[in-house]
């Protein structure tokens, strides 16, 4: 009996940011399995007549593509079986298609994990990687190899020309290791190369470590920084100067949430006097009770006719920014603007660090942490590392805790 191959939006299974896992259907023999594709889509750019997607869904060149390289790759196996007079089940057909990947190189798997992170919409990771796939370039003047060619002394080779011809930081050698190890340990789970070839256990990117300068203010700090008339600074008037200013205390005030998800808050996102929405890197729900000074700086900036889906601070724009390539160029471009201008606010008020948009973040978990806020909720070091951990533990306790703690910030 023949096999057919369906590709379909599973809707049996909503993930957390209320997508759907994209699959291939496998039919023989009323039996059926099916193959995540890795990527997912909102149930309304997915054509379910016709099993493709729609014409105004994002990124669907992308999506084509990857469901037609996985279609040819299972059909050729197929055709190998067909021809060879063999008979076969699903779960050889599976077997047997896999093994063939084993054949990938380094520089094809790479290509084809960040095209997977760009349909997930995950483009700050896919960034990472693409920066990764520049960096190998350079070293090796071609990803025309393959994962088996990485051994402890290749990392060693690599980390060598990071030092001397790059002249990387330790910390810049850990940020390419890091996305390396995590490059590979997805090749094990994808059968391009076995767990027991795997390098990291002996080659430690753990060392790669530099403490980190410190990037915490005191509370009165962050009132001087609230008194401060930014209109006095400069010689014309910057009104990007006063947003710098508002942002920075925003995320302050709101849990230390960081830029990105500051400029994706929308007129739905504030219930009862709440924020509650869902971060963009993890896709975690986030509620907290919102202090009347963030309050203050969301009624400046609130327009009296806005959709409920518009943004609230005037960054993106919902008809113009729309995918999330869009989107993520313009909150860096912002970001680094608005940097350049906090920089301005920190030498007028001659505070004792460079003030940045990750300034805010880190005060907030130092302030609580001063205030008696239990270190369980905040925690003691405020490496990068560590902001992920503060937010693990942020997000373990109920909202009535976060709550009853940050009416110790001001």
């Amino acid at each position: 009996m023949n096999t057919t191959l369906t590709t379909v939006l599973y809707t049996s299974k909503t993930l957390s940011d209320g997508t759907h896992p994209l699959m291939l259907r496998l039919t023989k023999n009323r039996r059926i399995k099916y193959i995540s594709l890795h990527i997912s889509l909102d149930a309304k750019f997915w054509d379910f007549d016709k099993s493709r997607p729609k014409r105004n869904c994002p990124d669907k060149e992308r999506i084509n593509t990857l469901i037609e390289t996985k279609t040819k790759e299972l059909q050729e196996q197929i055709l190998d079986f067909k021809t060879s007079d063999k008979e076969y089940t699903l779960n050889t057909l599976l077997e047997k298609a896999s093994r063939k990947v084993v054949r990938q190189t380094v520089g094809e798997y790479l290509n084809g994990y960040i095209d997977r992170l760009l349909v997930a919409n995950r483009v700050g990771n896919a960034k990472t990687f693409q920066e990764l796939r520049t960096s190998l370039t350079k070293f090796c003047r071609s990803l025309d190899f393959y994962f088996i060619d990485i051994d402890a002394e290749w990392l060693k080779r690599y980390e060598q020309w990071l030092r001397v011809e790059r002249h990387y930081s330790d910390n810049s050698i850990g940020i390419r290791f890091r996305s390396l190890r995590v490059l590979y340990n997805s090749a094990i789970t994808d059968g391009l190369i076995k767990k027991t070839d795997y390098p990291f256990d002996t080659f430690k990117v753990s060392r790669f470590k530099e403490a980190t300068a410190k990037r915490s203010l005191t509370k009165e700090d962050i009132r001087r920084i609230m008194d401060c008339e930014v209109r006095t600074l400069t010689k014309y008037p910057k009104p990007f100067l006063q947003l710098a200013k508002d942002l920075f205390l925003f995320s302050y005030l709101s849990c230390g949430i960081n830029l990105t998800d500051i400029l994706h808050i929308r007129y739905a996102d504030i219930v009862d006097r709440r924020l509650v929405f869902n971060r963009q890197k993890t896709g975690k729900l986030l509620s907290f009770q919102l202090q009347p000074a963030a309050l203050a700086i969301i009624d400046k900036y609130r327009q009296p006719n806005a959709h409920p889906q518009d943004y609230i601070f005037p960054v993106l724009r919902r008809s113009v920014h729309v995918t999330a390539q869009q989107q993520y160029g313009r909150v860096q471009r912002t970001n680094k603007r608005i940097n350049r201008y906090l920089k301005l606010i920190g030498e007028h008020l001659h505070l004792p660090i460079t003030l940045t948009t990750y300034v805010a973040r880190h005060s907030f978990a130092t302030v609580l942490k001063r205030s008696g806020v239990s270190t369980s909720i905040i925690s003691e070091s405020l490496g990068h590392s560590s902001e992920k951990i503060t937010q693990i533990y942020l997000d373990s306790f109920e909202n009535s805790q976060i709550d009853a703690a940050m009416q110790n910030l001001l």
